[in-house]
């Protein structure tokens, strides 16, 4: 077994540990509500966008949204994710022209908003790249439930374990489900073809 696809098992292994921490999350801060999307995605931040402009929790507002949590240096969940991003913009055609998505980064260490911008633009102008001081990012990684955590390796580097799947929101940035990671294309564009028509 060659040490690509021995990454590639490893990534799978901690994709599947994170959504499962993520749903966790969820359905703890669901407990007593009357809605899946009251009570989640709450909260304040002020944060800035991959051209260092000001952004807050109303990014969200006015137009729906797929929101995703990654880090530039993932070697796998994340370039997955985005080129899945893209197939899904193309595959909606006009149809998604309202549709925004957001990449916001759990590595603030790193993730300035130039390494950012340079991310997301081989993917579509559309997708918004999101990042500021770790206080910040902490509170937009709990107002969504995402689990995050810095995991060191030799030489004094580290990854990031996270939550690896792309939330769901309505034109009032309130969640409306997920698509998972490595979700079927056709499933996925069917959720955000249902997000479309709702917002």
């Amino acid at each position: 077994m060659n040490l690509k696809t021995i990454r590639i098992i490893l990534w799978a292994a901690v994709a599947v540990v994170a959504v499962t921490t993520a749903g966790g999350a969820f359905l703890l801060r669901q407990a007593g509500t009357a809605t899946a999307a009251t009570g989640f995605g709450g909260g304040t931040y002020a944060l800035v966008n991959q051209r260092g402009e000001p952004v807050d929790q109303t990014m969200f507002q006015g137009h729906p949204s797929a929101l995703f949590f990654g880090f530039t240096h993932c070697p796998e969940v994340c370039p997955t994710t985005m080129a899945e991003m893209s197939t899904w913009f193309e595959a909606l055609g006009d149809d998604g022209k309202n549709l925004q998505a957001y990449f916001v980064t759990v590595d603030p260490e790193r993730d300035r908003p130039e390494i950012l911008g340079d991310y997301v633009s081989w993917v579509s102008d559309r997708i918004t790249g999101v990042t500021g001081s770790q206080e910040e990012i902490d509170k937009i990684v709990k107002a969504w439930g995402v689990y995050a955590a810095k995991v060191p390796l030799e030489g004094g580097d580290y990854t990031m374990d996270h939550t690896a799947s792309v939330f769901l929101l309505d034109s009032k940035g309130e969640f409306q489900g997920t698509i998972a990671y490595g979700e079927d294309s056709n499933t996925a564009i069917g959720k955000l073809r249902n997000l479309l028509a709702k917002s």
